[in-house]
């Protein structure tokens, strides 16, 4: 049994908590410490019975997507096993939902909504078939939804990988399904693009950047993606939206 510090047990006494830790997690055998300097130490760290200071996590990859890191030359079996353990799954994600039961999904929803014209639905009212819509990534028109894939701007997996893996079911299935994180587009272009962040792809229509990394950061933000990963789109969109707006000088 761990024994803990008086005055962490003085503040929870006091106040009810100390940081992000709970005073279950303050006992747990397998707490992660995130000390005041952003090191992730785990119970295998050399440094670990020193942190008195620190925000708990439950899990290594936890502490490290919301921007802490490894002390220096450790490298925690911990991490390994659970980098096994928490492999990429779209059904991590859920399916496209339909919130108000009429039969169509939200790709469905999506496309009557941003279809610039009246829609052509299928027999059973459930699809969207035709309409008209202009793809922001390529800056062409579509007619038939059939050429069309939803694209989350955010992808799935790059989600995953920057955090989303720690997320609760409920909230990675609302993130999937949001439709600020969701772009009617040309289903080839969606496809080279596939998981790649921002870093990696841009939109082919060059018009387009600025507000793509607008977007692409205002999701980051409304689920709560570590700062270090916000920072790094926000740097890039305030180079690509200068750049846009000298340009068009």
């Amino acid at each position: 049994m761990r024994v803990v510090p008086f005055f962490i047990v003085a503040v929870i006494a006091c106040c009810g908590g100390f940081a992000s830790v709970s005073s279950a997690a303050l006992f747990s055998d397998t707490l992660v410490k995130q000390s005041r300097s952003g090191i992730c130490h785990d119970p295998s760290s050399p440094y670990y019975n020193r942190t008195k200071n620190f925000t708990a996590y439950d899990t290594l990859r936890a502490c490290l997507a919301d921007g802490g890191r490894l002390p220096k030359d450790h490298r925690p079996v911990a991490l390994e096993q659970q980098t096994q353990d928490n492999t990429y799954d779209r059904s991590a994600f859920g399916r496209w939902l339909d919130d108000d039961n009429d039969c169509m999904n939200t790709r469905h929803e999506l496309l009557r909504q941003l279809s610039t014209r009246s829609v052509s639905y299928s027999e059973d009212g459930c699809r969207v078939v035709r309409g008209r819509w202009l793809d922001p990534y390529t800056d062409r028109t579509f007619l038939s939804s059939s050429d069309l894939d939803i694209d989350h701007l955010v992808p799935l997996k790059w989600a995953w990988d920057n955090g989303a893996d720690t997320w609760s079911d409920a909230k990675r299935q609302r993130f999937a399904n949001d439709p600020v994180n969701l772009f009617a587009v040309d289903d080839s272009t969606n496809r080279s693009k596939g998981a790649q962040g921002p870093q990696q792809w841009l939109p082919p229509h060059v018009g387009f950047h600025c507000q793509y990394l607008t977007r692409y950061q205002r999701v980051l933000k409304t689920y709560d993606f570590a700062e270090s990963v916000q920072q790094q789109v926000a740097k890039q969109r305030n180079q690509v939206c200068r750049a846009g707006a000298v340009a068009s000088r």
